[in-house]
């Protein structure tokens, strides 16, 4: 069985219209519907129903996709243990972090490890969501994390530290504010709230911290904020109140078969670098005060 037949069938399995699967493997939706058409043929059997809404698996599809899965992770296993052979300082390499940390803390650094490593290729990717190391998503990733998990390695650089933060206009219109922005998913008023503010009003909820310091930027209310995001905007103060101690980190990580590789390994110790070097802004040792 062809295993390129398998990832066309596993990527539609899992977005369920062509369209879908095709972003995902980067092709045209009619290649997808080709090559699952062709597929099907050969097995002598159907995979999928057509629906209004997508595609959905057959019983044969169903049988079909444990094997499938299997397979794939031994794909990615041959893959990364190629890769992770790689001695060379030269190739491509896959680097994922949230958009924050690689706009602020990492994209104004890359020149010197462009300077230093010119023949690797950095292929830079900033999501919300978490890249699959396993499938080779990203070689290295920059993740904010109380604990990684067992199969990537790497190290723990920095605390996250974090503070409470108002803009200038609005602290100096409100000597003792009581407006804050929370995140989406609180369902209630997190300690930090209940501690200092406890008859606080909600003024906004979001899910992303870009519209989080946004809120705060134009004037909404308090918020908690990373350090080193707080403390790099001119127009916002820091309160001087006391915040459990952190259990989150900034962590470097890759996947256990690629700690062999030289230009993951010399990216990693780039990485863990600069992060040092801006120790101050992310454990807030620079932030300037609003006293309330």
């Amino acid at each position: 069985m062809n295993w390129d037949d398998l990832r066309y069938f596993l990527a539609l399995s899992r977005a369920r219209t062509v369209s879908g699967a095709g972003r995902d493997l980067g092709v045209k939706h009619t290649t997808v519907a080709r090559r699952i058409q062709a597929f099907e043929q050969g097995l002598g059997t159907r995979l999928f129903d057509r629906l209004a809404d997508g595609y959905a698996m057959t019983q044969a599809g169903e049988n079909l996709y444990e094997h499938a899965l299997v397979m794939e992770e031994q794909a990615q296993a041959v893959d990364r243990r190629v890769f992770g052979l790689d001695t060379q300082l030269k190739g491509k390499l896959k680097l994922t972090a949230a958009h924050d940390i690689l706009s602020r803390m990492v994209i104004p650094h890359l020149r010197l490890f462009h300077r230093a490593y010119p023949c690797i290729e950095l292929q830079l990717s900033s999501s919300s969501g978490l890249a699959d190391l396993g499938a080779r998503q990203a070689d290295i990733a920059l993740r904010l994390t109380p604990k990684p998990p067992d199969y990537l390695i790497g190290k723990k650089v920095l605390p996250l530290c974090q503070g409470i933060y108002g803009s200038v206009k609005y602290l100096n219109k409100n000597p003792k504010p009581n407006d804050v922005i929370l995140w989406t998913d609180i369902t209630e008023k997190p300690p930090w709230v209940q501690d200092h503010f406890p008859n606080a009003k909600i003024t906004m909820y979001t899910n992303d911290i870009t519209t989080l310091l946004a809120c705060v930027q134009n004037h909404m209310g308090l918020a908690r904020l990373p350090c080193y995001i707080g403390d790099d905007n001119e127009d916002l103060r820091r309160l001087d109140l006391s915040l459990a101690p952190p259990t989150w980190a900034i962590w470097v990580l890759s996947h256990v078969d690629l700690r062999s590789t030289a230009r993951v390994r010399a990216c990693r110790e780039f990485l863990v670098d600069i992060l040092e070097q801006q120790r101050d802004l992310v454990e807030g040792n620079n932030s300037v005060y609003f006293e309330v």
